[in-house]
């Protein structure tokens, strides 16, 4: 009886993944040809990403990844350099840590409370260019990183804009689907309630879980 099922549970496991892997296939016939970045963009992983983030259905998928390719074309994170952005990483409001998690995963680390400018565009420049540089150096075997957020020194007076939150927000679930498998908010005051409140809505349901 034991084998039974476990020979039942294989077989569906296959057929799962054989259905996984035509969905992948299908939204690659629906995306076109692509050249350039776009091509070496839409690897095989990241059609699974679109489609793991749209629960499998593949049109929405393709919706998803066709908004990120023109937000690509235009936004240009792979040219993003360090000196154009060196100004919005002199806190060490968002880094890269030098560790990985007990997963094996990149750890991206945010600290608002030394938050230092107010241009908007510039910090999303510099947030990219670290999530991008976070993908660049995830080990082989990875294809998430973890956040933690540290909520030190945090006040009303360094609080990021709603508008700052809600960009952000866009960019990482709808930019970058399935590339956060974790984020852990460290030390946030009782003055984040209220932030939390008006930000939650902004997300998700399944970057919200995270």
């Amino acid at each position: 009886m034991f084998r039974r099922k476990t020979t039942s549970q294989a077989e569906q496991e296959n057929n799962e993944a054989a259905l996984r892997e035509a969905k992948i296939k299908e939204l690659k016939t629906l995306i076109g040809e692509l050249s350039g970045r776009s091509l070496l963009y839409c690897s095989d992983p990241c059609l699974k990403r679109y489609l793991e983030a749209r629960n499998w259905n593949v049109g929405k998928a393709k919706k998803m990844l066709e908004e990120t390719l023109k937000w690509r074309s235009t936004f240009k994170p792979e040219e993003i350099r360090w000196d154009e952005v060196s100004g919005e990483g002199e806190t060490g409001k968002v880094y890269k840590a030098g560790f990985h998690d007990r997963s094996g995963r990149t750890v991206l680390i945010l600290r608002p409370g030394l938050q230092n400018t107010k241009s908007l565009e510039n910090q999303m420049k510099h947030l990219v260019y670290l999530i991008e540089n976070a993908i660049m150096n995830l080990p082989e075997d990875q294809e998430q990183m973890s956040w933690l957020i540290d909520f030190t020194d945090w006040s009303l007076s360094t609080s990021v804009p709603i508008k700052s939150a809600r960009e952000t927000i866009n960019i990482l679930q709808n930019h970058y689907p399935e590339r956060l498998a974790v984020a852990f908010l460290y030390n946030p005051p009782r003055l984040f309630e209220a932030f939390w409140k008006i930000v939650k809505y902004f997300i998700d349901a399944k970057t919200f879980i995270k």
